[in-house]
């Protein structure tokens, strides 16, 4: 499959106040404004460590109807995203290792229109697999 961490997603209640947060604390510098994601139902940041490859995502939910509304009220762990250089042959390797597909590849505004996909394991650790590409990650 050729994975490579991507990026670490923490779900945050207010973007501007949690970017603030991890560069003041922490040192990490802004990659993206925040960035509204209809398709995701969700407010995305990209921050990184000078340095780092990763990055950090924070994630925060667009309207009380998201998703990510619910995840607020468990641990601020959201997903780990591995950028996968083709992404319907990593979907299907990851699903022979037990994992379930939640999210077909869909076009992110985040990543410049590279396709996501979202699989949870049994052990419930929500997986994000994002299309390598030159842009952004």
């Amino acid at each position: 499959m050729n994975l490579q961490l991507h990026h670490v997603g923490m779900v945050v209640a207010d973007i501007a106040a949690a970017s603030e947060l991890y560069c003041r604390r922490f040192g990490y510098t802004r990659q993206t404004d925040a960035i509204h994601d209809p398709k995701q139902q969700a407010i995305v940041q990209l921050l990184r460590l000078p340095g780092d490859a990763v990055y950090l995502e924070l994630a925060a939910p667009d309207t009380p109807a998201s998703p990510l509304q619910a995840a607020l009220a468990h641990k601020p762990l959201h997903h780990l995203c591995y950028s996968a250089a083709d992404i319907e042959e990593a979907c299907r390797k990851l699903e022979t290792q037990g994992l379930t597909l939640i999210s077909p590849p869909v076009e992110a505004i985040a990543f410049g229109g590279r396709r996501i996909a979202w699989l949870m394991g049994k052990d419930r650790l929500l997986v994000e697999l994002v299309e390598a590409g030159a842009s952004l990650g």
